[in-house]
């Protein structure tokens, strides 16, 4: 048994066995993030995923396995549906195009969902020690990406010195979370978008101080 209680380890499982350890996971995320982790039982899971509850047993001790599982798959989900832009957040121009479908992806979800580790969070940040760890993991891999991007940009004398790439890529995913909540109480994107807005005209104002000052040394 590993550590995580996943059992076995996955690196060990045949080709069959990941595919239905893959499904029963997926199944479990498509119902925890439509009706809760609460809302959803392993019998659940079972059913849906036409599985035996010895095969779900086989491969996770308890439910709380399969909810750190489910943590990991829907960070793997988010990330990759903001691909390739996360990965090239090195310009004001790509912030944007990166808000840009971050708010068509939830008119296209006509507002419903809110973010799905987000989510998680909210439900199992304060009842579960384990889940809040990967949770947070999750949520530094997304902000990584993000401060990459900035980071890029003041290394090559595009921002200011003194610019925080780390403080500045905290405040966009807080913005983000703050407003995909609201976008789903509210059913518009209202929010998200006075968010995202705010932080990526304040970076673009930073450029423009440096643009500016790169002008005036060279008149």
């Amino acid at each position: 048994m590993s550590t995580d209680g996943v059992v076995p380890a996955e690196s060990r499982l045949t080709r069959k066995g990941r595919a239905t350890r893959d499904r029963i996971v997926t199944t479990a995320a498509g119902l925890m993030f439509d009706h809760g982790v609460a809302g959803t039982s392993i019998e659940d899971v079972q059913a849906a995923a036409g599985v035996s509850s010895s095969q779900i047993y086989h491969y996770f001790r308890d439910k709380r396995a399969l909810v750190r599982a489910v943590i990991i798959c829907q960070t793997d989900a988010v990330l990759g549906a903001q691909q390739p832009l996360l990965d090239r957040l090195d310009s004001v121009e790509a912030l944007r195009k990166w808000r840009d479908l971050l708010v068509g992806l939830q008119r296209e979800r006509h507002y419903e969902g809110g973010c799905p580790i987000g989510s998680l969070a909210g439900e199992l940040a304060d009842t579960d020690p384990a889940a809040r760890v990967a949770l947070a993991a999750g949520f530094s891999t997304w902000e990584s990406a993000i401060r990459a991007g900035i980071q890029a940009m003041r290394d090559r004398g595009e921002l200011p010195g003194e610019a925080d790439p780390e403080r500045l890529a905290r405040a966009l995913l807080a913005a983000l979370q703050g407003g995909l909540l609201l976008t789903q109480v509210r059913r518009d994107t209202a929010g998200l978008e006075a968010g995202l807005d705010t932080v990526i005209d304040h970076i673009a104002s930073l450029a423009a101080t440096v643009s500016a000052g790169t002008s005036q040394h060279v008149g």
